[in-house]
């Protein structure tokens, strides 16, 4: 059995069977609504799923024509997903082996400026040959200012711009981050607090604390639950989830974070620096 939960735990699920797919989609909705460079999605017949608690809770954001990203009112984390015969479940909110490797990177002609993929999973374009459904992509919003970088959640009610240059940009895997974004990682953006503004919706922004943490906080949009950016006063700095910014943001990732608490089935393909946990000051 394999068990997934939101970042809070208000939201709980269970698989009692082998699950059928393990994908990596890299399209712009995906990236807005994990804040990452992709979504990882495990699938499972339906009938080896069910809820275990929390499923009155959930809110749906409608993403597309074709498609509703629910998600953990409290925390923002996304949860799984009932299509037909199916349940899709975000990776990163999984607690056990999945008992698989990636099948493939989807929707790769969209993938972030900012990140290559370098493991060796098959590459498609947009969907895959089979699945007869139109694509749904999101057009980059412009940024306020000229010469600014600009971010937003999915729905587009949360905006807000940066002057470059970025101070920092790191990828971190441990738990809390995976069942904030619902991803494999998260990719972060750090600016200095006063090269900052926001342009929409920072009243929309909600904030969820994890109890037994002095700085983790998950911030997102109340309607589509996107992560959003994060100021944090006493360093004078603020976070950015690198997969809300509309356009390149002019830096890179520098190393991986917290590889002791990486996912059991994801690898690390990049030479980037890792460290088990914080980088030494």
């Amino acid at each position: 059995m394999n068990s997934g939960t939101c970042l809070c735990g208000d939201i709980t699920w269970a698989v009692d069977g082998d699950f059928s797919m393990l994908v990596n989609c890299h399209c712009s909705i995906c990236r807005k609504v994990h804040g990452s460079a992709y979504a990882t999605f495990a699938a499972a017949p339906i009938d080896t799923f069910r809820w275990t608690a929390g499923e009155e809770k959930i809110r749906m954001y409608k993403s597309s024509e074709q498609g509703k990203r629910p998600f953990c009112p409290r925390c923002g984390s996304s949860v799984a997903a009932i299509m037909g015969d199916i349940a899709f479940m975000p990776a990163g909110n999984l607690d056990g082996h999945i008992g698989r490797p990636v099948d493939s990177h989807i929707f790769v002609g969209s993938k972030a400026d900012w990140f290559e993929i370098t493991d060796n999973a098959q590459q498609i374009e947009a969907y895959p040959p089979d699945y007869d459904v139109p694509p749904t992509e999101r057009a980059k919003r412009p940024p306020g200012t000229d010469g600014m970088v600009g971010g937003s959640c999915d729905c587009g009610k949360v905006s807000y711009e940066y002057a470059p240059p970025a101070q920092k940009m790191g990828i971190c895997h441990c738990s809390r981050c995976r069942k904030a974004r619902s991803a494999a990682f998260s990719t972060q953006v750090f600016v200095p607090i006063d090269s900052f503004r926001w342009i929409s919706g920072e009243d929309n922004v909600d904030h969820y604390r994890v109890p037994d943490s002095r700085y983790f906080v998950s911030s997102f949009c109340s309607d589509c639950g996107s992560p959003a950016a994060k100021k944090f006063e006493d360093f004078s700095m603020v976070m950015l989830p690198a997969g809300s910014l509309d356009q390149d943001p002019g830096i890179r990732p520098q190393a991986h974070i917290y590889v002791a608490s990486k996912a059991p089935w994801f690898d690390i393909t990049d030479d980037l620096p890792q460290f088990n946990e914080m980088p030494p000051q």
